[in-house]
């Protein structure tokens, strides 16, 4: 049994090096939403010396909102604002002598690519050939395994998720799980569905870093290999 753990880094939120010591994958922001050349930069050597894959987190160009509101976006400006995210984290990794591995939305492009096959698609076409992280059953996923490219579906142990299997929106009840027991549960049971590869963990969290500890102990208990994707 093996999953990999990622996390939301390089938006100057959290402390990165302390959960690039605990998860498997690094969600790298690339400046639309949060970030800078510096931080990224920072965050793929770390990630270098840990051997953590870098994943290029691309977002609607939105820092005021954190990326977190809807755009209307035109399919070649996003093409080229996805292209353009992707290709600067590329560079930063490559002189850092690693690879982007993965690419994931980020926010409000996250949850739009769910059900959206425009936005999808543009997602998808500014990130080249790189495999997708994304949520299971997704417009973006079910894309690019149509185009042969790699998928991994991934679990959110520290969110809530509504009955029909989407995430509770931020701010309503339930959109938050508190307590490290209680999130720690909750990725094994994922872990175990069998439906996920990739367990997210969000950096910006409240106690982020006592969560990721914890999920990679209950996950190392419950006789998972942590592998990065």
């Amino acid at each position: 049994m093996h999953v990999d753990l990622n996390a939301d880094l390089g938006e100057e939120v959290t402390d990165d090096v302390a959960l690039l010591g605990l998860v498997t994958s690094a969600n790298v922001a690339c400046g639309y939403h949060a970030g800078s050349p510096a931080v990224m930069r920072a965050v793929c050597d770390e990630a270098a010396r840990r051997d953590v894959s870098v994943g290029a987190q691309v977002s609607y160009a939105d820092r005021e909102n954190f990326g977190r509101l809807p755009r209307e976006v035109a399919f070649d400006l996003l093409v080229e604002q996805v292209a353009d995210q992707v290709g600067l984290l590329a560079s930063i990794a490559e002189s850092a002598g690693i690879q982007v591995r993965y690419v994931k939305p980020h926010g409000a492009l996250y949850h739009r690519v769910c059900e959206d096959e425009e936005q999808a698609a543009a997602v998808l076409a500014g990130s080249g050939e790189l495999p997708v992280l994304g949520f299971p059953g997704s417009v973006l996923l079910r894309g690019a395994a149509s185009a042969g490219r790699g998928t991994h579906p991934e679990g959110f142990p520290d969110r809530g998720y509504t009955d029909e299997g989407r995430l509770v929106p931020r701010g309503q009840p339930g959109a938050h799980v508190a307590g490290a027991e209680q999130v720690s549960a909750r990725a094994v049971a994922l872990a175990r569905s069998g439906t996920v590869s990739s367990l997210c963990l969000h950096g910006d969290s409240p106690g982020a870093v006592a969560h990721a500890a914890a999920v990679r102990a209950a996950l190392v208990g419950a006789g998972f290999e942590l592998v990065p994707l």
